[in-house]
């Protein structure tokens, strides 16, 4: 029987299946282990192996072998299957992003991998710790307007609830990966375009006088997220000269400088926030001091 929109609609107890459509719909691409470790950390691999073979035989889904990774598959939705994610509740209003051959996969790969990477160090300390931060709480790839056509690009946007007995603290974050693919100057320029996207406001078309709307950003966000660097594939002293940059252009760059006294920023290693915890005491605060939990930024 052909696959129709409405047999993959997730019903309020979220089939796996549709779990497993809508994940690769908002993530992009994500590998068997990782989609196992996002949506059901407790059950057996085979949970979720299982049925995303089924759904690669309807034609939802496919995947590329990673190099060097004992045949590990990094999987993605095919056209069909992102037609049929456009209208899943969780996903309204993102656009599709098809991928159409594993060769067009495999570029898109190790940075994709790297940011899902991030958001399942958040998601496991989330549920060790009790707070609430799941799936859908992690949007990859959020674009907002700077003006003059120009556009920010977020690799994440991170929603996040501290449960503290009673209490209730919502925390949002913009988060940018960095693999080390580019120079150390370019990672720190973009601390300038958050700067442009926090001062940024928006006229209404047609308005011949220049009339103060309030930042563009309050259209999605009470409040302006906190932004953290998860910096990772290069050695220590690297990685903390990268840092080090990030911190010299607060210091230095007068809009950065007013960004940092507003907003929360931080920087810390990918692998350390995967061994203790991004609740751990491993973020470089920007304006500097000593390393805390990405909370107490």
């Amino acid at each position: 029987m052909a696959a129709t929109a409405a047999s993959y609609t997730p019903r309020p107890d979220e089939p796996l299946p549709h779990q497993l459509l809508s994940a690769l719909a908002q993530h992009r691409m994500a590998t068997t282990s990782q989609l196992h470790d996002l949506l059901r950390p407790n059950a057996a691999r085979q949970t979720v192996s299982t049925p995303l073979n089924k759904l690669r035989q309807k034609g939802l889904v496919d995947y590329t072998v990673l190099p060097q990774s004992n045949r590990t598959r990094a999987w993605y939705l095919t056209g069909e299957g992102a037609r049929l994610t456009r209208d899943f509740p969780a996903l309204r209003g993102r656009p599709p992003y098809p991928i159409n051959s594993a060769t067009a996969a495999s570029l898109k790969t190790p940075h994709t991998l790297t940011v899902v990477r991030a958001h399942l160090a958040f998601a496991a300390d989330a549920r060790r710790l009790g707070h609430e931060h799941g799936p859908w709480d992690w949007t990859p790839e959020v674009s907002h307007p700077l003006g003059e056509g120009e556009r920010l690009v977020a690799d994440a946007v991170m929603h996040y609830t501290v449960i503290d007995g009673q209490h209730r603290r919502k925390l949002r974050a913009f988060v940018e990966v960095d693999r080390t693919t580019m120079s150390s100057e370019r990672l720190a320029v973009k601390l300038i375009d958050y700067a442009r996207l926090f001062q940024y406001e928006a006229q209404p078309v047609g308005r011949r006088r220049p009339t103060s709307t309030g930042p563009a950003w309050l259209k999605w966000y009470p409040l302006f997220p906190r932004l953290l660097f998860v910096l990772t594939g290069a050695s220590r002293p690297r990685l903390g000269n990268r840092i080090s940059d990030l911190q010299a252009m607060v210091a230095q760059h007068p809009l950065v400088a007013a960004l940092a006294r507003e907003v929360q920023l931080g920087a810390a290693v990918l692998e350390d926030i995967e061994h203790l915890g991004p609740s751990g005491s491993v973020w470089a605060p920007l304006v500097g001091g000593e390393l805390c939990p990405w909370t107490d930024l």
